[in-house]
């Protein structure tokens, strides 16, 4: 890879002025990318009081920003490596900024969905451009690898910030606040990114394909929107018909991808045995983990009464762990082996999340963030070293495309996480017996038992919520033994997959 550099090109890229200042720059997108993920979530229920949407648009305010990033994550990776890597963050950035003010001013549930739409179009161009530019950025192996764990490391902060900052605007302000906190942020990164982000392309890069990206959108759509819409609904006519077209489409564009001279994504990327075990490891990781996440806040919140802020504050130890993780993770690395700091992270997370099987409604914190610790400690080793070796496994042209597949096999198991690790909750939590009198709507939802339980006489509503909490305690730990088998087999699978696989030691 980066022998095909010239020697002194190499010198001077590794003593590029300005490189670290550079990064600080690519780390503020990923860090509000991160934050966005998270505070959705938490503003939901004000969402839903404000706007009045029906049941199938509350999910659509929630899914269609993943159903569209997820969709044009290779296609924005490409379309970097095509007109400028820089250009296109700088652009993403700025869009993201401006939709961010349509999201917190959305006035009707259709203007809200329109705007997470546009805003999932302007954050595919971020996660994809700032990990090649990174790429790009540092050659000397041991300070990308530096690089990568401090990009990641900002990645899960910002995932730990979300809920806190979050949960502190939601007690203060109206729920578009916690979208207007994008702006300062993507300010910063524009003005600082003109002057600091050096531009990279592609060499000769040839036509941008159309057809490869309308089969791309079309395919994780539609496989993404049949595994939700399956966890949700079970299996009808949608579903298989989504699931069919998505995957005809997935077909159709790996095919056109090996016929085309110059591919939108080089299929060949996937017998380097390294880059698929990086990307399989990444993909499993978050399906384990993602379900779990997914309810732990509200666990936090409507079964153990946390308020907000209280309960972003109680998920910080995964952030801590994953930050000091991050940042020697290339170091244990080059020490011990790839496989065993990857295999050995997948099974710390497993090991974590099998401890959370025993949990109840009373459980003491000390377990919670004892186990959440773990997690994100696993999570900072593993993830940081498959970007590595993502990244060092492709010539650096490729940087945009590759970078793409990782952030592509990121969203698609967070998809597959929450519905499948969620369908699991919401089977056995709907199951509850409640005392005579509970509605229907208390067993949609534990949100909705809390809700239905204010309008219930105390002799009621008490053993209903009891109940009610009890049953999704049992979901949760169920599901939490799911993703512990899903992390353990993750792991049995790198450490084979990932054999003999070194990160670069020298330029």
């Amino acid at each position: 890879m980066t022998s095909a550099l010239r020697p002194d090109t190499a010198t001077e890229d590794i003593r590029r002025p300005g490189r670290w200042l550079a990064l600080s720059v690519l780390v503020l997108a990923v860090l509000l990318v991160a934050v966005d993920a998270t505070v959705l979530g938490l503003a939901t229920p004000y969402i839903s009081e404000d706007l009045a949407p029906t049941g199938t648009q509350l999910l659509w305010i929630g899914d269609v920003y993943s159903f569209v990033i997820a969709g044009l994550l290779v296609s924005m990776g490409s379309l970097g490596d095509r007109v400028g890597r820089k250009r296109l963050l700088l652009y993403g950035a700025t869009a993201f900024g401006a939709i961010s003010v349509l999201n917190a001013y959305a006035h009707t549930p259709e203007l809200m969905i329109l705007a997470r739409a546009l805003l999932g179009v302007a954050g595919a161009t971020l996660m994809p451009a700032t990990l090649a530019l990174i790429r790009n950025l540092f050659h000397d192996p041991r300070e990308r690898s530096l690089a990568i764990g401090i990009w990641g490391a900002t990645a899960s902060a910002g995932t730990a910030i979300g809920p806190v900052l979050g949960g502190f605007l939601l007690e203060h302000f109206w729920w578009g606040s916690v979208f207007l906190i994008n702006l300062p942020v993507m300010a910063v990164l524009v003005v600082v990114g003109i002057r600091l982000l050096p531009e990279s392309r592609t060499p000769h890069p040839g036509p941008w394909d159309l057809t490869s990206v309308v089969l791309s959108l079309a395919g994780m759509i539609g496989v993404v929107y049949a595994v939700k819409d399956a966890a949700s609904h079970g299996f009808g006519v949608p579903v298989l018909v989504s699931g069919l077209l998505g995957a005809g489409a997935l077909y159709g564009f790996v095919r056109r991808q090996l016929t085309l001279p110059v591919p939108l994504l080089d299929m060949r990327l996937f017998r380097h045995r390294g880059f698929s075990g990086a990307v399989l490891a990444d993909l499993l990781t978050i399906l384990g983990l993602s379900g779990l996440v997914f309810f732990l806040s509200q666990y936090l919140q409507l079964v153990q009464g946390r308020r907000p802020f209280e309960a972003g504050l109680a998920e910080l130890p995964a952030a801590i762990g994953a930050v000091a993780a991050g940042l020697v993770a290339g170091r244990v690395a080059r020490r011990y082996s790839v496989r065993s700091v990857v295999a050995g992270g997948l099974a710390a997370i497993g090991l974590a999340l099998a401890a959370l099987t025993v949990i109840e409604q009373s459980t003491g914190y000390p377990l919670l963030g004892a186990a959440l610790l773990m997690v994100g400690l696993g999570a900072g080793f593993s993830f940081t070293v498959t970007a590595d070796v993502i990244l060092s496994s492709v010539p650096k042209e490729q940087a945009g495309a590759a970078s793409a597949v990782s952030e592509t096999a990121y969203e698609l198991g967070a998809a597959l996480g929450i519905a499948v690790l969620g369908s699991v909750v919401t089977g056995v939590y709907r199951g509850f017996t409640g005392p005579a009198g509970t509605p229907a709507a208390a067993h949609e939802s534990l949100g909705g038992a809390v809700e239905a339980a204010s309008h219930l006489p105390a002799g009621v509503a008490g053993p209903m919520l009891d109940a009610a909490r009890q049953s999704f305690v049992d979901g949760l730990t169920l599901a939490a033994g799911t993703g512990a088998t899903v992390l353990l087999a993750a792991a049995a699978a790198s450490w084979f997959m990932l054999r003999g696989q070194r990160l670069d030691e020298t330029v």
